[in-house]
């Protein structure tokens, strides 16, 4: 056997790689007794105190003056594919290998015990003093089953104080619940859906790519409400047959009750669930779980694309076209891209599924790059909404109010019909800007360029881009004139302002991902939309994103130009995606749906295109318009951000980089210029964006190009971005 398969005992080197952010491996001595190979997780001393790394190579020599290697940890080794990954994504985007490691290294083992969760047992007789709400709690609690507190507390309609005073009582005991399994084996035959014939010739070709066991990538495109995920469980019930794991990346937002409640119906189990909001016990046991093999369906966010999958025959990239998939912070990575790179490593299928794929993925597909599966129709022979625009040049709202008289007149009517509306506008709190009317004051974040939004049921000033949160005062700071504060433009909480003057009589909701609660309250109140517990829907994007609400027949988009005029390059694409998507909110039940759209410019092509109900004419026009700009697909863009404690700073050591650039056929640098978010959270922010040939190798341009440029001092960073998905 060689070296690498036998690894390296005492006296030999390994080379070690750390989860920090260091673009290489240290060499380490191997102590006497230690078998050391690649992958193992060691500890090891760094400086003055013991860190944890992974075995990355063997080294050839002895270990001389070397450090030694303190330990091996008891952990499964990282998988060769997953170092494989681990490469590739730090080349790629530039970032330090050990930055990208720490995605994907688990942390040793806890060995404090885990704490148990409590639940409650009817054992005793009812207090002396009863009460209406005692006695829901006792006769919820019938049968002496053990039942978690808030589960006993919802079902019976009380307090978690009613629940222990019948402890205090000695009705009720506390015992520990049993601990649950992670995860359970999904059933492929559990439910088999009844396919349509376009979704079944769709379904039969996923399974067969899976059967196939081999690298490839699929578009599957299928229009709001034609049973994409129906038709990509058949090909996750082929994998599960075939003994192998199944990857499905989602949007975190996405992941709501419904999604999993549609995976349950379908294999009889909930899949293994891997987000923000897993705990740190939970995250280790389903971690354990993947690495074994025992979780054989995984739905999660971008941050799932690292576990160490034990064979993985499987990956789905649900609405491939968010931008959500991008990371933004640390190592910046797309995972719908990177999760095609996993497929190629591990010798799985790639599902990419989407209404409104991106142009990127769209162009891939009809070269054939890609293969591309289509779904044209509802499921059912349902119909598409019909989608008409109100020219608000035409058709003002009232001053201080953002609803025309064309939308309250189609909402009055769904109401009289006992049917869903909803709202949309992509603009969270009550007002993106205050100002003070006798002065002009305006209130911006210390901490960045940006105006502060005011949310009236925070009863706060907040910044979007760093937190930043101040009371509302009720004078001018700067002037000090008493009930002088003006809130400028609409968001969800305005609208809902509107909608209660409006409609007193209807049940309304908002829905926002900044209300308090987080995903589990989104969860809650998306279960209770769909069914049926509101008249009227007031959202941001996250309503658009694959829900299924079988009463709502109207949208109404309330700011249709919103985005179109930023200086994005993808400002066209992404409008038409979200009003695409969140159109087809309406009449994916029995009834048909409508949207009507409000716009200063109903000319916009996008608008236009979307009215039409061709998405292919507005494909067409946007990928022509890429190409002769030289943009992605068709070109390549990487961005580079400098920022620093002071203007000054960021500017000189900007303008410095740009001095060095050397751009050779092909290549243009473009700056350095003031970033539009000139200030974020302190720290001053030059940009300059490279664009290339489709053909250049960027990241070698710009490897060579940070080599020989100065290097950075004081408080100056520069940030890499390779296809960057934001220009702020």
């Amino acid at each position: 056997m060689s070296e690498v398969e036998t690894g390296i005992e005492t006296g030999g080197t390994v080379d070690v790689l750390i989860p920090l952010a260091l673009d290489q491996a240290y060499s380490y001595a191997v102590p006497e007794g230690l078998v050391l190979k690649p992958g193992d997780i060691v500890q090891v001393p760094l400086g003055p105190r013991e860190t944890v790394g992974v075995v990355w190579s063997l080294g050839s020599g002895r270990g001389g003056n070397l450090k030694r290697v303190s330990a091996k940890i008891d952990m499964p080794p990282l998988d060769p594919a997953l170092m494989k990954l681990v490469d590739w994504v730090a080349w790629y985007t530039l970032a330090a290998k050990g930055s990208v490691l720490a995605l994907a290294l688990r942390r040793p083992p806890d060995d404090t015990p885990e704490r148990p969760k409590m639940g409650v047992r009817l054992v005793g007789p009812p207090p002396q003093r009863m009460t209406p709400a005692r006695a829901r709690a006792i006769a919820a609690a019938e049968g002496g089953l053990l039942i978690a507190k808030s589960a006993l507390a919802e079902t019976a309609s009380v307090s978690g104080a009613v629940i222990d005073s019948l402890v205090d009582a000695g009705t009720f005991a506390i015992e520990a619940l049993p601990r649950g399994e992670v995860v359970e084996i999904p059933d492929p035959d559990h439910a088999r859906p009844a396919l349509s014939a376009g979704q079944a010739e769709a379904a039969t070709a996923l399974v067969a790519s899976v059967k196939a066991a081999g690298p490839g990538v699929t578009l599957l495109e299928g229009v709001t409400g034609s049973g994409k995920t129906e038709v990509y469980f058949e090909a996750v019930a082929e994998a599960i047959r075939l003994g192998r794991q199944s990857l499905i990346l989602m949007p975190e937002i996405a992941l709501t009750a419904q999604f999993i409640d549609r995976f349950e119906a379908r294999f009889g189990v909930r899949p293994g669930l891997w987000h923000s909001a897993v705990s740190g016990r939970r995250r280790e046991r389903l971690q354990a779980a993947i690495a074994s093999g025992e979780a054989r369906v995984v739905a999660g966010a971008r941050s799932a694309l690292f576990l160490p999958y034990r064979d993985l025959g499987l990956i789905v990239v649900d609405e491939e076209h968010e931008a959500a998939y991008k990371q933004e912070d640390g190592v910046s990575y797309h995972a719908r891209d990177m999760a095609v790179v996993r497929g190629m490593i591990e010798k799985a299928p790639v599902i990419l599924t989407s209404a409104t794929p991106s142009l990127e993925t769209r162009v891939n597909a009809e070269r054939g790059r890609y293969a591309y599966l289509k779904l044209p129709e509802r499921f059912g022979g349902r119909e598409l909404p019909t989608l008409d625009l109100v020219d608000l040049k035409r058709d003002k709202p009232e001053r201080g109010r953002w609803i025309s008289g064309a939308l309250v007149n189609a909402i009055t009517a769904n109401l009289e019909a006992k049917e869903q509306s909803l709202l949309f506008l992509n603009r969270r709190g009550y007002a993106p800007l205050t100002l003070c009317r006798d002065c002009g004051h305006r209130f911006q974040c210390p901490n960045c360029s940006a105006w502060l939004v005011d949310h009236r049921f925070r009863r706060a000033l907040v910044c979007h881009h760093c937190g930043h949160v101040e009371r509302r005062p009720h004078e001018c700071p700067a002037c000090h004139a008493p009930e002088s504060l003006a809130a400028c433009g609409p968001g969800v909480e305005r609208l809902a302002e509107e909608v209660a003057t409006l409609f007193p009589d209807a049940r309304s909701i908002v829905l926002s991902s900044d209300f308090p609660g987080g995903t589990e309250r989104l969860k809650q109140e998306l279960m209770a939309v769909a069914e049926g517990e509101f008249d009227i829907v007031i959202g941001t994007q996250l309503v658009a994103k694959g829900h299924n609400f079988p009463g709502m027949t109207l949208v109404g988009v309330v700011d249709a130009d919103l985005g179109l005029t930023s200086g994005d390059p993808r400002a066209a694409e992404r409008t038409f995606q979200v009003l695409r998507q969140v159109t087809g909110r309406a009449g994916r039940g029995e009834k048909p749906g409508r949207a009507l759209l409000q716009t200063h410019d109903p000319s916009h092509p996008v608008l236009k295109a979307l009215v039409s109900g061709d998405p292919e004419r507005f494909y067409a026009a946007e990928a022509v318009s890429r190409e002769a700009a030289g943009l992605p697909p068709f070109g390549r863009l990487a961005g580079l951000i400098v920022s620093a404690n002071s203007q000054a700073e960021a500017e000189n050591h900007a303008r410095a980089l740009a001095r060095c650039a050397a751009p050779p056929d092909g290549v243009v640098v473009l700056g350095p210029a003031e970033a539009p978010l000139a200030v974020l959270r302190g720290r001053h922010r030059m940009r300059l964006i490279v664009k290339t040939a489709r053909e250049v190798n960027l990241q070698d341009y710009l490897r060579d190009w940070l080599k020989s440029a100065p290097r950075a001092k004081g408080s100056v960073r520069v940030q890499v971005d390779v296809d960057p998905q934001s220009f702020l």
